[in-house]
C-alpha cells in the first residue's frame, strides 16, 4: 500500500508539470505564429518546408479513403440512373407496342371504310408573339400573315388540338380567335356516338356544348372533332374531350394546352363552293313541277286579277 501511495505522489507532480510544459508551449506557438515580423515569417516558413511534406505519407490513407467513398457515391449514382433508364426503356417499349398496334388498327379501319385523306390540307408554322385578348376577349397574335399566304377564317392548331381561327390578316402578322371567346362557335361531332353539337366559347377552357341532339348518347371522356359542317373548318380536326361540368352542362375539354401557345399550325383550309342560283337547287334547271301558285306580288297578275273582277 504504501508503495502504491508512493507512485501516486509521484506521477500526480510529473503530469502537471507535462500539462502545464504543454500548455506554454501552445501559448508560445500561438505568439510566434500571430507575431508579424521578418524573421518570424521565415521561421514559419521553414517549420512548414520542413514539417509539412513528412505528414504527405500520414495523410495518404485518409485521402484514398476520401477519393474511396467518392467513388462508391458515384458509383450509386450510376446505378441508379442506369436503372431509371432501364425502367424508361421498358415503358418505351410498351409505348411502341401500343403505337404499333394503333397505327395497325388504325390503317384497318381505315380501309374498311375506304377513307381518302386530303393531301390539300397542308400549314404555315408560325410563332406566337403576343397575348391580344382581353378579359372579353380570348385571341393571340401570329408572326405570319398576307405575305405568307394567309386567309381569314382558316383553322389553328397547336400541333395536338385544335386552337381557334383567323380572326384578322395584317401584312406580317395574323389575330387568331381561340375556341374559348364568347365570340367562337364550331359545329362539332361527338365520337363514337355521332352526335352533332355547338361548341360554344364562354372565355373558359372547358366551353360548354349547345344544341346536342341527344345528351343521354353521351358520355364524360368521348371524343370530339371538327363536323365541317358549314365549311367553317376541315372535318376530323381534334377538339378535345367530353367533361361534364360543375354546373351539369356537357363541356368539352379542349385538347390544346393553352396555357404554353409557342407555336401553331395555320391549315390552307381550302375555300368551299359558294350558291349561286340558290332556286336550282330545288329541282335542276329551277323547274317547279306542282300546282300553279299566283305570284301575289307581279303587278301583271294583280292587274290581271282586278280585270277580272270588274
Amino acid at each position: 500500500m504504501a508503495r502504491d501511495k508512493s507512485n501516486e505522489d509521484y506521477i500526480g507532480p510529473i503530469r502537471r508539470l507535462l500539462v502545464g510544459v504543454l500548455v506554454l508551449a501552445l501559448v508560445g506557438l500561438f505568439l510566434v505564429w500571430r507575431i508579424d515580423s521578418p524573421r518570424v515569417e521565415r521561421l514559419r516558413a521553414q517549420a512548414i518546408d520542413t514539417f509539412v511534406p513528412s505528414f504527405a505519407w500520414a495523410m495518404a490513407p485518409i485521402t484514398g479513403a476520401a477519393n474511396l467513398i467518392s467513388d462508391f457515391q458515384s458509383y450509386q449514382q450510376l446505378r441508379a440512373q442506369n436503372q431509371d433508364l432501364r425502367r424508361e426503356l421498358q415503358q418505351m417499349k410498351a409505348w411502341r407496342e401500343a403505337a404499333l398496334q394503333l397505327e395497325q388498327e388504325n390503317a384497318k379501319l381505315l380501309d374498311l371504310n375506304n377513307v381518302s385523306l386530303d393531301p390539300q390540307l397542308t400549314y404555315v408554322t408560325g410563332v406566337v408573339i403576343t397575348d391580344s385578348g382581353s378579359p372579353f376577349r380570348q385571341s393571340v397574335l401570329v408572326n405570319v400573315g398576307a405575305r405568307d399566304g394567309i386567309v381569314d377564317g382558316w383553322p389553328t392548331m397547336d400541333g395536338i388540338g385544335l386552337v381557334g381561327r383567323i380572326a384578322g390578316v395584317g401584312n406580317e402578322t395574323s389575330r387568331v380567335m381561340l375556341l374559348t371567346d364568347t365570340s367562337s362557335r364550331i359545329p362539332v361531332t361527338i365520337q363514337p356516338s355521332g352526335q352533332r353539337a355547338i361548341l360554344a366559347g364562354d372565355n373558359t377552357l372547358a366551353p360548354p356544348l349547345d344544341f346536342l341532339e341527344d345528351t343521354a348518347l353521351v358520355r364524360p371522356g368521348d371524343r370530339v372533332v371538327s363536323s365541317g359542317d358549314g365549311g367553317v373548318f376541315p372535318a376530323d380536326l381534334l377538339v378535345g374531350q367530353v367533361a361534364l361540368g360543375t354546373d351539369g352542362r356537357m363541356r368539352v375539354r379542349l385538347a390544346a394546352d393553352y396555357g404554353r401557345l409557342e407555336f401553331l399550325r395555320v391549315l390552307r383550309a381550302q375555300p368551299h363552293g359558294q350558291i349561286a342560283d340558290p332556286d336550282g337547287l330545288v329541282t335542276p334547271g329551277g323547274e317547279f313541277y306542282g300546282p300553279a301558285v299566283p305570284n301575289f306580288f307581279n303587278p301583271a297578275t294583280l292587274v290581271q286579277r282586278e280585270d277580272e273582277d270588274g
